[in-house]
């Protein structure tokens, strides 16, 4: 019983393997060399790609700021509604994305108060690298407040303690103590923030098609010429996706 158990486990683990690896090698088999080099030397999808890292790495470094306070204060801290405010912090994972676009568009649009604000002050949010940026945190801050949360919730209450009795201040505290001892569980959601943003098109397609990250460049060059001409660009993203997200969970890791 225990061999046909053991036997078991790893015929699902192969099957779930082979789910999420299949459709990735049979992508990668479908694209010859020449068309993939040619891909990378194409500007339109260096361009894409370029403006993809830059806006969700600010998108990660900018609402993080905010976030990782947010889920101290979630995990060590009781107060009314906590529960709710826990199950609100999940809704952007939850609803379409296309939704969550149209949802930031009512926000960040020329008629909305913070559209007039922007427009006032001479520039537009809609249809820039800022608003690429909002959707892309839209729907992935859930994963650095959830990790940043479990990590501070596993760091000892009596080492803060021991140190606010020694005369150490709360916010000292907080960043020599509770944030070192979290860091792992705040990296690693970091990098997930970052992933997740990253690889977003319906949120980012409502409220900037334009400048193009390579989500949006691969789905229009699908639309306009079909899977052949999309396929390398896809190929390309998804390579240089796994390289920077394999390097972010190495430097997590020597954290």
């Amino acid at each position: 019983m225990n061999r046909f158990f053991e036997l078991s486990l790893v015929f699902f683990s192969g099957l779930v393997l082979l789910f999420i690896l299949a459709p990735l090698l049979g992508m990668v088999l479908e694209v010859s060399m020449p068309d993939l080099l040619q891909s990378a030397k194409d500007p339109e999808v260096q361009d894409s790609i370029v403006i993809t890292l830059l806006t969700a790495f600010g998108a990660t470094l900018f609402f993080s700021i905010a976030a990782i306070p947010f889920a101290y204060l979630l995990a060590k801290k009781t107060f009314p509604l906590k529960n709710l405010i826990n199950g609100i912090i999940d809704i952007p994972i939850v609803i379409p994305h296309t939704a969550a676009g149209i949802a930031i568009l009512t926000v960040i649009s020329r008629n909305s108060a913070l559209g007039k604000l922007s427009e006032s002050l001479g520039f537009e949010i809609i249809g820039t690298p800022v608003a690429i940026s909002i959707a892309m945190a839209f729907v992935s801050i859930p994963f650095v407040i959830n990790s940043a949360r479990d990590g501070f919730a596993a760091v000892p209450e009596r080492l803060e303690k021991a140190a606010l009795n020694l005369g150490a201040s709360p916010m000292r505290v907080f960043f020599t103590i509770s944030i070192p001892l979290a860091s792992k569980s705040i990296i690693s959601g970091l990098v997930m923030m970052f992933a997740r943003g990253m690889s977003e098109f319906g949120a980012v397609v409502i409220v900037a098609y334009h400048p193009m990250i390579a989500p949006v460049l691969i789905y229009e060059r699908f639309g306009a010429y079909g899977l052949k001409y999309a396929l390398p660009a896809s190929v390309l993203f998804i390579v240089i996706s796994l390289f920077f997200f394999i390097l972010l969970r190495i430097f997590s890791k020597k954290k």
